[in-house]
């Protein structure tokens, strides 16, 4: 066994799709197909089961699946030990991250950290936070930033100042004027809200109850799965909707978006790290550039006078 078998299985399973994962990790599809074959005979066991075009993991696979993330942690953090002996001049960083953190928190922290250190790769995907968390316990991912709050005592949680939530409708709607929402105006709007278990939506409903106002009380008319699409709808006109500070941005300066007044907290995000797992140069030095640059305050546009 090798492990670049182990990484084409991962791959695989992943994806569960073979010309997907091959294309991913930049092989051939017979070269995966054989490498899973491979495996398969050697040890006399099925690791992915034929349904039509589509293969799932067996039971085996499943079991075998948590071992080699496992062994191709371990192999990386091997790899990042040596790489560090370089100071900085070769490596990689694994970074996963939620859809808001990836899209506009991140980008400006990783441009500056490139333009620094551009020997170093940096790979980034998006999940929700769940995902995120998962992939930094099981070593795919080196660290991970999330919205939310996770339970996993094989982490660390390094706290940082993130963004605030804004309250936004299009610039003809009947409350655009108005200096201050009540409560009344909160339950008697339409929302158009992001898809239930996304932490934006979540933080927003946590919000409104300190200000004694549920779930239900909040006439939803649409939920939409991304900050993009939800920003389209409500400048259209669909509705309100309370969104990322850094996601309205771009809308309230090219007079798209108003933002309405109603006391919202700051939110913090949050820097996953696994605490038995080497913290690499590269990791340091993103942690520490974080922590000394700072994104301005929204702007917003001023009305006219």
């Amino acid at each position: 066994m090798t492990l670049e078998q182990l990484r084409i299985f991962v791959a695989v399973a992943e994806k569960q799709h073979v010309t997907q994962a091959a294309h991913e990790i930049n092989i051939t599809q017979s070269a995966a197909s054989s490498a899973i074959a491979a495996l398969e005979e050697r040890y006399a066991v099925k690791l992915f089961d034929r349904i039509g075009r589509r293969i799932e993991l067996t039971d085996a696979g499943r079991v075998f699946l948590v071992e080699a993330r496992g062994v191709l942690a371990r192999a990386a953090t091997a790899e990042k030990a040596l790489a560090d002996l370089a100071g900085l001049k070769r490596g990689s960083l694994s970074i996963y991250a939620s859809q808001t953190i990836v899209n506009y928190w991140l980008p400006p922290f990783l441009a500056i950290f490139n333009r620094r250190y551009p020997e170093i790769q940096l790979k980034l995907k998006a999940g929700n936070t769940q995902q995120v968390a998962i992939a930094t316990h099981d070593g795919i991912a080196d660290i991970g930033f999330i919205e939310g709050t996770i339970d996993d005592p094989h982490l660390s949680v390094r706290t940082v100042e993130g963004d605030r939530l804004v309250i936004v409708v299009a610039p003809n709607h009947p409350l655009a004027g108005k200096e201050t929402l009540e409560v009344a105006d909160i339950k008697a709007m339409t929302w158009v809200m992001r898809e239930q278990g996304s932490g934006t939506r979540g933080e927003f409903e946590t919000s409104l109850k300190d200000h004694g106002v549920e779930t239900a009380d909040l006439n939803v008319v649409l939920e939409l799965p991304s900050n993009e699409a939800v920003c389209a709808a409500v400048e259209a006109g669909v509705g309100a909707t309370a969104i990322s500070n850094l996601v309205a941005e771009a809308g309230l300066l090219a007079g798209k978006l108003v933002a309405l007044e109603f006391p919202l907290p700051q939110r913090s995000f949050y820097i996953l790290h696994h605490k038995e797992r080497y913290a690499s140069q590269a990791e340091l030095a993103l942690l520490e550039l974080m922590g000394a640059t700072g994104r301005p305050p929204v702007r917003r546009r001023e009305k006219a006078v």
